[in-house]
């Protein structure tokens, strides 16, 4: 079985983010860059990191006119990510094109709820419902548009899973057992992630930040 764990690795500098996942690569089944990372070290900063041998997940949450986030897309496929992320409340015709665009080998998911937001942040945005609606009305659109799959939490997962049976679906927020939560408002363990239905792992801090990142991320792995 492939370790559905990808490391994210956020971090400011190159050389301290290729140090860890170095490390850690033998527990670990890809790397996250993400926004901060990406906005830091662009395209050159990838290319180091994808030197360490595993899958890249470019998690830059693309969200914008259809036209440009299609340009984008097109603009990363030299960097040839693993998975890439857009936003569902992007529209259906977004999630479209950034599919159309994207690279043959990329799998483009779509972010349906930030695991930061809970019900009391949905209100303020003017959405009502719960957020297990709100993550399935955003589901069935990324579906309906073509779209590999979605991240959501670990809460959601099972009940996604269970109406896109062949999705894709990635769960970040996740905390091993009896870590602290952080500015997470809604996680779950990597085990119970995997149980409902999830086919990657995002963990970060809990590696990263670990006084021991190879023993942490053994840990995890072992949990699997």
């Amino acid at each position: 079985m492939t370790n559905p764990v990808y490391l994210a690795l956020d971090l400011p500098r190159v050389d301290a983010a290729r140090a860890i996942a170095e490390k850690v690569k033998g527990h670990i089944g890809g790397i996250k860059l993400g926004l901060e990372f990406f906005c830091a070290h662009g395209h050159h900063g990838v290319h180091e990191l994808a030197q360490v041998g595993l899958p890249i997940f470019l998690d830059l949450k693309l969200h914008d006119i259809p036209n440009t986030v299609a340009g984008a897309m097109q603009a990363i496929h030299v960097l040839e990510p693993r998975i890439v992320t857009v936003h569902a409340a992007g529209g259906r015709a977004m999630m479209e094109d950034a599919k159309a665009a994207a690279g043959e080998n990329t799998k483009v998911v779509a972010v349906t709820m930030l695991t930061s937001l809970d019900e009391r942040d949905l209100a303020r945005t003017g959405v009502s419902g719960s957020a297990h609606d709100q993550v399935l009305r955003l589901a069935d659109l990324a579906q309906d548009a073509g779209l590999d799959g979605i991240v959501c939490s670990g809460h959601e997962v099972g009940e996604v899973h269970r109406r896109w049976k062949h999705g894709f679906f990635v769960v970040p927020g996740l905390r091993p057992a009896g870590s602290a939560v952080g500015d997470q408002k809604r996680v779950v363990t990597p085990r119970a992630a995997r149980d409902a239905g999830a086919s990657v792992l995002v963990i970060g801090r809990p590696i990263s930040k670990a006084e021991d990142p190879l023993a942490a991320a053994r840990a995890i792995e072992e949990t699997l």
